[in-house]
């Protein structure tokens, strides 16, 4: 579950992980964008949203959102879990200052600056430099598929990053979709290339982990592949069909 479609890496990395796993994609374009909302906002959207996934009695839910999981997740835990496990999305400091600095953390405005980021820094990244970098508009436009808009937000973040940064924390799920463009416009010439981390494929490992399955990416792929837009079931959005995440699930199982 997400917002919008920041959900497709986690699910793409899922369905490379077991291609025989049925998914159930919930988001919530009726109440984009969740990052302006206030706290008990996002934590009631979060609920409609892992409700209406919860329905179809998943084995898992994963929070593919940074926001919700910031501020939702104890709210998500308390109403589903023991019966439905809960994997939150933490942005990928830990391993990301784990290689060294100097480490830059993509991020919504609302995240960059936040306790709860300053928090991961403090814990995890406290040896090394960091630089935090608040990515407006970023994910609007990779939510709308609108490429100028994208290449605006990414080129204003890249700005703001310091040019000899080795390793860049992409800290919304929006962004994975764009890796390859964040990594073109903060990569100098001459240098390594900078490393992206992501939280796509932790989530989806924990997830196999909480039920008791291990990856098995050599099995036949025949797996059912359900989107919800508010509650309703829905194709696959066309901006989603932008993104190779995308077009990955609609070709294995098309949704219905």
């Amino acid at each position: 579950m997400d917002s919008g479609i920041g959900l497709l890496a986690a699910a793409a990395a899922v369905r490379g992980l077991r291609p025989d796993a049925d998914l159930v994609l919930s988001c919530d374009p009726d109440g984009m964008p969740w990052g302006p909302r206030t706290p008990d906002d996002v934590t009631e959207r979060a609920l409609a949203v892992a409700r209406a996934a919860a329905a179809h009695r998943p084995d898992a839910l994963i929070i593919a959102c940074n926001t919700a999981s910031v501020h939702a997740l104890p709210a998500l835990r308390a109403e589903l879990e023991p019966g439905i496990p809960v994997i939150g999305t933490v942005p990928a400091i830990k391993p990301a200052s784990a290689g060294g600095g100097p480490v830059a953390i993509w991020a919504t405005p609302a995240t960059t600056g936040s306790p709860y980021q300053r928090g991961l820094i403090r814990d995890f990244a406290d040896s090394v430099a960091v630089t935090e970098v608040p990515c407006p508009g970023l994910a609007d436009a990779v939510q709308q598929a609108d490429e100028i808009a994208i290449d605006r937000a990414v080129a204003a973040a890249a700005a703001l990053t310091p040019r000899d940064v080795r390793a860049v924390v992409l800290g919304c799920t929006h962004y994975e979709l764009v890796a390859e463009r964040i990594r073109a416009a903060v990569q100098q010439p001459g240098p390594p290339p900078v490393v992206l981390y992501g939280s796509a494929g932790a989530v989806a490992a924990q997830a196999l982990r909480r039920i008791g399955e291990r990856p098995a990416a050599e099995v036949a792929p025949g797996s059912r592949l359900t989107v919800l837009l508010s509650g309703r079931e829905s194709a696959l959005p066309d901006q989603a069909l932008s993104y190779a995440e995308g077009r990955l699930l609609q070709a294995v199982s098309p949704a219905h």
